[in-house]
């Protein structure tokens, strides 16, 4: 079988949500006859995983020493002459702002490409023009596919292909008490946990808005928040000095635990007493389904693509309005009163995973989209 090469595109070097999502099912794509290789920045955690999966990394930096990108037509220099030096079959453009960045430039080229759409957030017309030049777009839900076609994207081009998980890796197991251990904790007490970005797209400032009510109603009520802040923006900033100053003060001084990154989230998840996703918008989280797969009682902000995770009437997961913080406190102290209701709504979320996001179905998916554009 003659091997196809992909080279994917990656504008950051950290380990996000697109990046494990991407990571998951590279060996679902080798084994399908592709052969990758990344074009992504040398510095961070993402090129030493790729190296790991034994996927070849060429050097890509668009930004400077401060973090700034470099300018517009600077970028796509690079990128150009990426694709040149690799010579794929195919680019695969691994977020909506390297979509963005490389439309033209497949375009001139003339090289088939996948522009994968990750964020729901606000865009030009500048921005949807050159996502256009995509031969094929990919969004992670409907509802990040049906933002961008009501902004002007291609019906026609976009497609919806849903994220994947381990099911190995990420499954129901019996809490080993490490966690409690770690964090010096008895324990009767309850871990309520939190992963993602420190920054206010994530809602964390809800969630700790709620903790006081959760505390104040529940003695044993601990939030472990698992994630760190990678903007340098002023405002990123001072969020993140918003959120501690928020965890200092009483009746949280204590209860909350702050752990930054972490790389053992598959066992985390099964330590937590529920997970909470206080987000303000999310296009298909990527923690919600890594919780669905652990069995993990959720629950989350009905924005963007989560109700697509944990549809209304399927029991998988407790589901609030964004920036009520009456709702999630409501909805916590639900879950902590109820060990049935928990353990129920934790095997209705994995048969969901199951049924829908395993990471080879997403494998396998993202094959077929790949065979049809280089046939």
């Amino acid at each position: 079988m003659h091997r196809k090469n992909v080279l994917v595109l990656c504008e950051y070097g950290s380990l996000n949500g697109g990046e494990r999502s991407l990571l998951a099912v590279t060996g679902g794509l080798r084994a399908a006859g592709y052969e990758l290789q990344a074009a992504a920045p040398a510095a961070g955690p993402l090129a030493g995983s790729f190296l790991q999966q034994h996927i070849p990394v060429m050097p890509l930096d668009l930004h400077d020493a401060q973090g700034r990108r470099l300018d517009l037509g600077l970028c796509r220099q690079r990128i150009s002459a990426a694709i040149a030096a690799a010579k794929p079959d195919l680019v695969h453009a691994n977020s909506l702002s390297m979509s963005r960045l490389s439309g033209p430039v497949v375009a001139a080229l003339g090289v088939p490409s996948v522009g994968h759409l990750r964020d729901i957030v606000n865009v030009t017309a500048a921005v949807i023009a050159d996502l256009n030049r995509h031969t094929r777009l990919l969004a992670v839900s409907h509802a990040t596919h049906d933002w961008y076609v009501a902004a002007g994207l291609s019906q026609t081009k976009t497609h919806v292909l849903y994220n994947g998980v381990d099911l190995a890796r990420f499954s129901p197991r019996p809490p080993s008490g490490c966690l409690h251990r770690e964090l010096g904790l008895p324990p009767e007490a309850s871990l309520i946990g939190t992963i993602g970005q420190l920054g206010m797209r994530k809602g964390l400032h809800v969630l700790l808005a709620a903790a006081p009510i959760v505390a104040r109603a529940h003695g044993h009520a601990h939030f472990v928040i698992v994630g760190q802040r990678y903007s340098q923006k002023q405002e990123a900033l001072d969020y993140e000095r918003q959120l501690r100053a928020m965890a200092a003060a009483e009746p949280l001084r204590g209860p909350v635990h702050f752990l930054g990154v972490r790389d053992d989230v598959d066992r985390l998840l099964n330590e937590f007493t529920m997970l909470v996703h206080a987000a303000r918008q999310e296009p298909l989280g990527r923690v919600l389904l890594e919780a669905a797969a652990a069995g993990t009682p959720t629950v989350a902000t009905d924005v963007g693509g989560t109700s697509e995770i944990f549809p209304p009437g399927t029991g998988t997961a407790l589901l609030v309005p964004p920036d009520d913080v009456e709702s999630l406190a409501a909805a916590i102290l639900r879950l902590l009163a109820d060990a049935e209701l928990r353990a129920a709504i934790g095997r209705a979320a994995r048969r969901r995973a199951e049924q829908v996001f395993d990471a080879r179905r997403a494998a396998d998916a993202l094959a077929a989209h790949y065979r049809d554009l280089i046939a």
